[in-house]
């Protein structure tokens, strides 16, 4: 029953997520806390308290570096590649999918996106290196696929 509320809040919370994010331009953090929340009580459910510490712990540190590419980018460039939502997304993604799972996702939400910027640029929208794309949607699509992906194997 758990698992069950689990994954269909998750659900609604990437449905909620993508149309804020595409709406707005932003990610509530309210949702990002959600998303890790009901993954933590997931796993506890499934697998005990310490694998659910666990899965925070990776949440943690996915975060953290995350964050830190954030900041070099910056520092290289001078513009925000990244906003910090999404950086809070990847963390509460890591509980969801665990470190091994967040490359697959970046790769799913990287293709995802640069569809989305070939059909922009097909339907005669200008897209340039300035064109501000919402990733959050993408990230929760490619979570949701990751998740889709694990139960599989």
């Amino acid at each position: 029953m758990i698992v069950t509320t689990s994954l269909i809040l998750l659900g609604l919370a990437c449905i909620w997520l993508a149309w804020i994010d595409l709406r707005d331009g932003i990610i509530p953090d309210w949702l990002n806390l959600l998303i890790a929340a009901t993954g933590v009580v997931r796993i506890a459910a499934l697998a005990g308290l310490a694998s659910a510490v666990a899965a925070l712990c990776e949440g943690v540190v996915i975060g953290a570096m995350v964050w830190l590419l954030r900041w070099l980018y910056y520092n290289w460039r001078k513009v925000q590649g990244l906003g910090l939502g999404d950086v809070k997304l990847l963390a509460a993604s890591a509980v969801w999918i665990g470190v091994v799972g967040v490359p697959i996702q970046l790769l799913i939400a990287s293709v995802t996106a640069l569809a989305a910027a070939g059909l922009m640029q097909l339907s005669k929208q200008p897209v340039t290196w300035l064109t501000a794309l919402p990733f959050g949607p993408f990230l929760a699509v490619g979570l949701l696929a990751v998740i889709v992906l694990q139960q599989q194997g």
